[in-house]
């Protein structure tokens, strides 16, 4: 399916810089956007509604006037307290790219739909995706084995062929994308956009520490552990720095239920020094400026070839 009319025309790639937990903030969201993919973040990276919005006018205030749209996430689940508070400063500025995940969408997307927005939600499988659309959202985003972070467990190859039988809409395709020939081989397959999160991680303009960098351009798909042990969901998480924090990778405890909130704003040993990586690690070998990456992204998407 084309671009949504409101995305067309704006992009230099149909890539979305991934909300990343802890790591996507202001400077990011607006370099991504001013070289022209989308720029997110999770509105959970800030401990307050107040300090979200003025991360949203901080944002807003640094796009150029022919920059892509930029987009906030948000966390759906009956954990995040903050979400009715949130939903209403979004509205207030009308986000035009708003992201949800783990709960139903639909709320969300009356009133994302009500000021003329989009919404995408996250979606691990065909029932997911199912629920979603049902929700009314405007596109699902596909999180497929080999994510960071959060990560479903099917392959792409056999994820979005089947979703493509019963849905039209706009699809993102994510997990293990870091280079311009994915973002290709994407399409081919039945994507209209991506989603990259571990590539922007290892940046400039991201908030991870020196060290999360240094350890996602030395690290392989082999450093990964998956783990229900820190917020109740499979996530993708760095052996070395669960190994750094006297932890045994190999006997982590699942997380008993799903707790979002409470972990991410008072744990640190969860996400904030245990740090999350998807399979494409393993192509990433430097940290350069967001637009840099962008650049050399959009170099090997156009010599992979033209439709």
């Amino acid at each position: 399916m084309p671009l949504n009319e409101s995305l067309r025309g704006r992009l230099a790639l149909p890539v979305i810089a991934a909300p990343l937990f802890l790591v996507s903030g202001p400077k990011l969201v607006t370099e991504c956007c001013n070289s022209g993919i989308v720029g997110s973040f999770p509105s959970l990276n800030v401990r307050t509604t107040a300090q979200f919005e003025d991360w949203l006018a901080e944002i807003e205030a640094g796009l150029v006037p022919d920059a892509a749209p930029y987009g906030v996430n948000l966390v759906a689940h009956s954990s995040n307290t903050r979400l009715d508070a949130d939903v209403a400063v979004v509205e207030q500025h009308k986000v035009p790219v708003v992201i949800t995940s783990v709960g139903n969408p639909r709320d969300i997307a009356t009133v994302v739909h009500g000021y003329g927005g989009l919404i995408f939600h996250d979606v691990t499988t065909l029932d997911y995706a199912r629920k979603a659309i049902a929700g009314g959202v405007d596109g699902i985003i596909l999180v497929c084995a080999g994510s960071g972070g959060h990560s479903g467990h099917m392959n792409p190859f056999a994820l979005l062929p089947q979703v493509r039988e019963f849905w039209d809409g706009m699809v993102v395709l994510a997990g293990c994308i870091s280079d311009g020939r994915s973002i290709r081989a994407a399409q081919v397959l039945g994507a209209d956009m991506v989603y990259m999160g571990t590539r922007f991680v290892a940046s400039a303009e991201s908030l991870a520490s020196a060290p999360y960098k240094d350890m996602l351009v030395s690290s392989v798909a082999k450093d990964l552990v998956p783990t229900k042990a820190f917020s109740g969901i499979t996530a993708s998480m760095l052996k070395p720095s669960i190994v750094a924090n006297g932890l045994d990778p190999d006997t982590l405890q699942d997380k008993p239920n799903i707790d979002f909130v409470g972990d991410f704003q008072h744990d640190a040993k969860a996400w904030r020094d245990i740090w999350s990586a998807g399979q494409g690690v393993g192509s990433i070998h430097d940290a350069p400026p967001a637009r840099d990456i962008i650049a050399r992204l959009k170099r090997e998407y156009e010599a992979a070839g033209r439709f």
